[in-house]
C-alpha cells in the first residue's frame, strides 16, 4: 500500500527569504540549511546556511564555521520572520530539501496524504501567489526505498557539478583510471586539493540520496 507524497515547489520572488538574497548576492547556490527549534520566548530562533564562494555580506551575519572555500553563517530571528519554511513547519511538514539559486527558492517536503497536501498547498498559494508546483510523487506501492531513488543534481553547486562532470569525462572513476586528480585539476586550472574537496562534497551529497 502506498503511503505519503513528496512535493517540490518553487518560489521566484527573490525577497521571499533572506537566504535567497544572500545566495543571489554571492552568485552561489545555497543548499545546506538548518533551522533551530525555538525552546522558549526568551531565546531567538536561528538559521544556518553555507555558501561555497567568496562573499562579504552587507548584513550582520555571524560566521560559525569555515572549511576551504565554504563559509557557514548564522541568522538569528524572532517569530516575525515569515517564509515558506516557517509556513510548512506550522503544518508539521519540515523542509526536506532546500535550494536557493539565481533568485529562486526550491523546497521539497512530504505530506501524509492528499488531504494534507491540498491544505498545505492552499496555504502556500494564499501566502505566496507566485508559488510554482513543480512535482508531486506518491510513494510507490510494493517497493522498498532501494527500488526507487531520486538523485537531485540541484544539491550540487555549479563548481561541484563542473568538477564532477570533468572527472567523469576524463575517466577518473574508471578502473583503471584514465586521468588522475592532478591532470583534471590542470584541465580546470585549480589546485588538486581544491579538486578533491569539490569531488568529496559532490560525492557526499549524491551518495546521501542514493543510499
Amino acid at each position: 500500500m502506498s503511503s505519503g507524497i513528496r512535493a517540490t515547489v518553487e518560489f521566484s520572488t527573490p525577497d521571499i527569504c533572506p537566504i535567497v538574497d544572500h545566495a543571489t548576492a554571492a552568485e552561489a547556490t545555497v543548499d545546506s540549511v538548518a533551522r533551530s527549534v525555538r525552546p522558549s520566548g526568551d531565546v531567538q530562533g536561528a538559521t544556518e546556511f553555507s555558501i561555497d564562494a567568496e562573499y562579504e555580506p552587507e548584513e550582520d551575519l555571524t560566521p560559525v564555521f569555515a572549511h576551504g572555500s565554504t563559509q557557514r553563517y548564522r541568522i538569528e530571528h524572532d517569530d516575525g520572520v515569515s517564509c515558506p519554511c516557517e509556513c510548512l513547519g506550522q503544518f508539521g511538514c519540515p523542509v526536506t530539501r532546500y535550494v536557493a539559486r539565481d533568485g529562486c527558492l526550491t523546497v521539497v517536503f512530504h505530506a501524509a496524504d492528499y488531504d494534507e497536501l491540498q491544505t498545505v498547498v492552499g496555504e502556500l498559494r494564499e501566502r505566496y501567489p507566485d508559488v510554482d508546483i513543480k512535482r508531486f510523487v506518491r510513494a510507490p506501492a510494493g517497493e522498498t526505498a532501494e527500488d526507487s531513488v531520486l538523485v537531485d543534481r540541484s544539491k550540487l553547486t555549479d563548481r561541484q557539478l563542473e568538477v564532477l562532470e570533468a572527472a567523469h569525462d576524463m575517466g577518473y572513476f574508471e578502473n583503471p583510471r584514465r586521468a588522475n586528480a592532478t591532470e583534471i585539476a590542470d584541465e580546470l586550472d585549480i589546485n588538486p586539493s581544491t579538486l578533491r574537496e569539490h569531488l568529496s562534497a559532490a560525492e557526499t551529497k549524491l551518495l546521501g540520496d542514493l543510499l
